[in-house]
C-alpha cells in the first residue's frame, strides 16, 4: 500500500484491556499513525499493537476498516478526502467536482463520527502564489458552511515541492495560512506536515507557535529520508512535541514515517519520543 493509494482508496472499546486503555491516556498529545506506512501488517494486528502503545488515532484508513479501529478504541482521525496532489483547490475549473467530493466525504465522516477529512492545494503549473491563494479561498468558501454544519474539519495539507511532490503549490506555511486565515472557518484548517515543512523552511517550533490557531493536525517523519524519528536524522522531535503540547493542542499528531527496521519496534520508539 502506498500513500497515494491510501488517499484514493464506544461499546467495542470496552473490550480493550484496562492496561491498554490506561496507556492510551499517557502523555499530553493524542498520537496517531498513517496506515499506508504499515500496509503489510494486517489491520487487526496493527490496531492491537498500536492500542498497546497508547496510540488513539489512525490516518488514511479505508472506511471498510473503521469498525476494526473502533474495536480497539482507535479513532479514524484523518480520512480520505478531496482532490489529488496535482488537481485540487487552486484550479477553479475543478471546484464543482471538488465541492461534490467534499460533501460526500464530509457526510461519510460525520455519520461515522470521524473528525477530519484531508484535502490538498494542488500543483502550481506556472500559477502565481496570489492566484493560487485566491482560487483556494474561493473553492474552500463553497464548502466551509457544509463542514461546519456537520462538525467535520477539512484539513488542507502542506507538502514539500523539493523532494517528494514537485510543483506542489502549498509548499510553505505562509501559503497555507493565507488561505485558512481568509476562509476564516473553524472547520477549514491546515494539516501541518512537519517532515515536509522541515525540508522547505525549517524553523518548526517558532512557525508552529506563531500559527497554531490555523493547524488541526500534524504529521511527522524523519528528515532526510522519511524514516524513523530517531538519531539518524536532523530534527529533535521530542522537543517539537513538547512545544506543541505546551500550546495545549488538542488534535492528533501522526507518525507518518516509512520504517527501515522492524516496523512495530520503530513505531514504539517513535511513540515514546512524542510522549511528553
Amino acid at each position: 500500500m502506498t500513500r497515494r493509494n491510501a488517499l484514493k482508496a464506544g461499546a467495542a472499546a470496552a473490550l480493550i484491556p484496562m492496561s491498554v486503555r490506561a496507556a492510551a491516556s499517557a502523555g499530553r498529545l493524542k498520537q496517531s499513525l498513517a496506515r499506508w506506512c504499515y500496509g503489510k501488517i494486517e489491520i487487526d494486528d496493527l490496531c492491537r499493537a498500536a492500542a498497546g502503545m497508547g496510540i488513539t488515532g489512525m490516518d488514511l484508513v479505508a472506511p471498510a476498516d473503521w469498525p476494526v479501529l473502533r474495536k480497539y478504541g482507535i479513532t479514524p482521525c484523518m480520512v480520505q478526502g478531496v482532490g489529488t496532489f496535482n488537481d485540487a483547490w487552486n484550479n477553479k475549473a475543478l471546484h464543482d467536482k471538488l465541492e461534490e467530493q467534499a460533501r460526500t466525504s464530509i457526510v461519510r465522516a460525520a455519520e461515522a463520527k470521524v473528525p477530519n477529512v484531508i484535502t490538498l492545494f494542488g500543483a502550481r503549473r506556472g500559477m502565481s502564489d496570489q492566484e493560487g491563494i485566491d482560487n483556494c479561498i474561493t473553492g474552500l468558501n463553497r464548502v466551509k458552511k457544509f463542514a461546519e454544519d456537520h462538525d467535520v474539519t477539512l484539513c488542507v495539507e502542506l507538502l514539500n515541492s523539493k523532494v517528494d511532490h514537485k510543483d506542489y503549490q502549498g509548499d510553505h506555511t505562509s501559503f497555507g495560512v493565507a488561505v485558512v486565515k481568509a476562509v476564516d472557518s473553524p472547520r477549514v484548517k491546515l494539516l501541518y506536515d512537519a517532515y515536509h515543512m522541515q525540508i522547505m523552511e525549517g524553523d518548526l517550533i517558532r512557525t508552529i507557535r506563531d500559527n497554531i490557531q490555523y493547524i488541526a493536525h500534524f504529521h511527522v517523519a524523519g528528515v532526510p529520508g522519511r524514516h524513523e524519528i530517531d538519531d539518524t536524522q536532523e530534527v529533535q522531535w521530542r522537543t517539537v512535541a513538547k512545544a506543541i503540547a505546551d500550546l495545549n493542542f488538542t488534535g492528533y499528531i501522526a507518525q507518518e514515517f516509512v520504517p527501515t527496521r522492524d516496523p512495530l519496534t520503530s513505531l514504539k520508539q517513535a511513540v515514546e519520543t512524542l510522549t511528553v
